[in-house]
Formats: C-alpha cells, structure tokens, sequence
C-alpha cells in the first residue's frame, strides 16, 4: 500500500475531515511558531491521492495529530530510521566526532529455558524473541555516543578506529591511579573546541594533558583547560571490530 493510502485510512479511521487537519495544523504551527507545519487542504490530498512526500515539518504534523510513529511511518516511505546509527557506524567519519542517542533500543525480551547466564554462549541462538525499547525512557539523557574516526589511531590498538564509545558525561572528573592494568584506567572523551579526542588524560596545573596508548606511536599533548579543551566525559562501553589477518 502506497503510503498516501496509508496516511488517508489512519485519518479516516479517527473520523477526521481534511479541514480538521488543516485547522489543527494552524494551531500546532502557531504553538511552535513555524508556518511550515501547517498542512492545506490540497497539500493533504496531494499527499494522500497524489504521490507527492511531506517535507518534515509537515511529516512531523500527520504523526502529532494522528498520533502515529514516526518511525513506523518512515518506514511507509522507505526511510529506515531503525538504521542510522548501525548505518552511520558502518560509513564512519575520518574525524572522531559525538553522535546522536539513538530513541530505540533493540533488546532480548525472551530467552531459551536453556540459557545459562554463567556461561558464554551464542546470544543469537538464544534469544527467543526480541523486541523494540525506548532508549530515551531507559536512559533518557544520561548517556552521550562517540564516534572514533577512521583515521584516529590516538588509542589504537586499545581503541581502534571506528568504534563506538558510550560516554558517560556525569563521570567528568580525572580519576588518579594507581590502576591495576590499562584496562581500568579510565578513557575519556574530550572537546578540543575544534575536534575531539578518545584518550587518557591528567591534569598538569592549567594543563590537560591527552595521553596516547604506548603503541599507537603518538607524544602526549598539552591542552589549555577549561579554555581549549574540555571532558565530555568518561569512556562506559565500546563497539569495535577485530582486525582482520591481511592475505
């Protein structure tokens, strides 16, 4: 079904006319102050009879008033937002940079009676069914994701280029050692105002100081702080690939 035909049996199915989407439209335009989401007669029947794709603002309006999914009706149109981040992860920037929190998470909702969580198993085989989570209720704004450029070897190969970091931004403070091992001394992700940076840090005076993994062949750097760079903060997760043996 085309999804104009899909947009017109939602709103039929809520009894409304075209005029009741127009005039609701005036009011959730002057609400938010931008002509844009008003939605016109004949724009509506273009929309559902004539082919023609919403712009955004008016994409957002149909789904307030209809109260539909925008994911669900960006589907309709061949625009898999499910996928931006798994997308954006796959084609990576060559600059490490922050990037969107995704709204949905996908998450195991059933397991096989056989699983047994102290041992390592194949989580595909396992899950039974899964199922779509709000990431905003699980998480809200606590979290922040960063993106390892492809060309920032600053880390590698503790950290290599093109992993997706977690960032915790209410662990900003530079925690002291001693550490263990490498493993446990804190990451963190930090604003040079004009770039961004996965590292281990320290603090000299008025310095920041950015520390390199010991084999990625890079010096340490001296930052201004709070001046020319800043903690986003604390490196909590990671999604990276292995290297591949070269042939």
């Amino acid at each position: 079904m085309q999804p104009g035909n899909c947009l017109r049996k939602v709103r039929e199915r809520l009894g409304l006319t075209y005029r009741d989407v127009e005039q609701s439209s005036y009011e959730l335009a002057s609400k938010h102050g931008r002509a844009e989401f008003v939605i016109r007669i004949s724009r509506l029947a273009d929309i559902e009879n004539g082919g023609v794709t919403p712009t955004l603002h008016k994409l957002y309006t149909l789904c307030a008033l209809y109260q539909l999914d925008v994911f669900e009706v960006c589907q309709w149109y061949q625009i898999p937002l499910d996928e931006h981040l798994r997308d954006g992860f796959a084609w990576g920037a060559k600059k490490t940079h922050l990037g969107a929190t995704p709204y949905r998470l996908r998450i195991p909702l059933k397991f096989d009676p056989a699983c047994d969580p102290r041992r390592t198993a194949s989580l595909t085989r396992m899950v039974e069914s899964w199922g779509e989570f709000e990431g905003a209720i699980m998480d809200g704004p606590k979290h922040r994701y960063g993106f390892v450029g492809t060309e920032d070897c600053w880390m590698d190969p503790l950290l290599r280029p093109g992993s997706l970091v977690l960032v915790d931004p209410n662990q900003r403070a530079i925690e002291l050692g001693p550490f263990r091992n490498e493993f446990e001394r804190p990451i963190y992700f930090v604003d040079l105002r004009t770039a961004y940076r996965c590292s281990w840090c320290t603090r000299d005076g008025d310095n920041l100081v950015l520390h390199p993994y010991g084999l990625s062949a890079r010096a340490p750097q001296f930052y201004r702080w709070p001046d020319d760079a800043e903690i986003v903060g604390r490196v909590v997760g990671v999604a990276m690939r292995l290297p591949e043996r070269q042939q």
